[in-house]
């Protein structure tokens, strides 16, 4: 019995010698100290010693055993330092290499041209408040003058989150809003995000930013709408810009107009992404409905007033030369790294 376990013994330092990694050292370990292993086939022999040495046999095993497991974690921990030093090499930071710029993070583009015009309207006596960009139905159409079965309540156009609740669609949302809380003279703007249920193309996507301008007091005409307008896109652009005015409709301004600007990018001769027309709609104006200063309690007898929405992508396409209105989004850092300086 202890020529076996000596013999034992001996394959094991044999085995160990060539362990050169943890797992190969799990092996091993189970291989010997495992319940199918040797030493417990050994054990299961003792019931076959003499009762008289039996006490002798037994503590052989149990050095056998002790002196196994005392030899595989001093391996163990040899093995696993020269692992972690290995690793540390591997890992090993060259400090002769050139170092990585690293580039501090700036606003958006949206919100540098966002802010910039922020500025310029507040120089033109405009305060700014904030609307939610989720509404109801009558902050958002039935304020507004907007029909029962006006268009632009269909699913089609707008984002409903429940019955009566949606994504707003304009800052117009802000109109029956600062009315109600607020008596003319009401001079303020209100910048932020809509959300319309549109195919996405170079010139337009499912969600943008507007800024809308809502002017009311006494004797206010459309002379002080468009002198506005000529004076912001002068002091934006840092020179005269063309823009023409065409009538058109909108619920809650009458009259009603849109703001046409001779597109930048193709210098009017036509392209993508101004459809070759050589103009680039930016904004819907007019002067505000009777019927909606009536919804905010203000007397369109004794008041008027005007109110604009400004595409704010379109200004920045116009501003910045950019011909697709996706790259906005698509965070591309190329894209973005280009107005990093701003």
């Amino acid at each position: 019995m202890h020529q076996s376990i000596e013999q034992l013994y001996n394959e094991f330092e044999h085995e160990i010698k060539t362990i050169a990694s943890t797992n190969d050292l799990e092996t091993l370990k189970v291989k010997y100290l495992g319940k199918k292993g040797p030493i417990q086939n050994i054990m299961k022999e003792l019931k076959d010693v003499p009762p008289e040495q039996r006490p002798e046999f037994g503590k052989c095993v149990n050095d056998l055993k002790e002196d196994i497991s005392k030899k595989i974690d001093e391996k163990q921990n040899i093995l696993v330092q020269s692992e972690e030093n290995q690793q540390l090499l591997s890992e090993k930071i060259d400090i002769t290499l050139p170092g990585r710029r690293r580039f501090i993070g700036r606003k958006h583009v949206i919100n540098q041209v966002m802010d910039e015009m922020i500025e310029i309207l507040i120089e033109l006596g405009f305060s700014v408040q904030y609307g939610p960009d989720i509404d109801t139905d009558y902050y958002n159409f039935g304020a507004l003058n907007f029909a029962p079965d006006h268009p632009a309540r269909d699913m089609q156009d707008t984002f409903y989150i429940e019955p009566g609740v949606l994504l707003r669609t304009h800052t117009s949302n802000i109109q029956a809003r600062i009315m109600e809380s607020s008596k003319p003279p009401i001079r303020i703007i209100a910048p932020g995000k809509v959300y319309r249920n549109e195919t996405i193309t170079a010139r337009s996507h499912v969600f943008f930013h507007q800024i809308e301008a809502v002017y009311i007091d006494k004797n206010v005409s459309f002379a002080d709408l468009r002198a506005t307008l000529d004076q912001f896109f002068k002091k934006l652009f840092q020179c005269d810009v063309e823009t023409r005015y065409r009538p058109s409709y909108f619920p809650f301004v009458e009259p009603g107009m849109e703001v046409d600007m001779r597109c930048l990018n193709c210098v009017g001769n036509g392209c993508q992404l101004c459809k070759h027309t050589g103009w680039l709609e930016i904004a819907g104006a007019g002067m505000i409905h009777p019927e909606v200063l009536k919804n905010g309690d203000i007397d369109p007898e004794e008041f008027s007033g005007y109110a604009w929405g400004l595409g704010i992508e379109r200004l920045t396409l116009l501003k910045y030369g950019i011909k697709d209105i996706r790259l906005f989004t698509e965070n591309d850092i190329r894209f973005l790294k280009q107005f990093s300086g701003q």
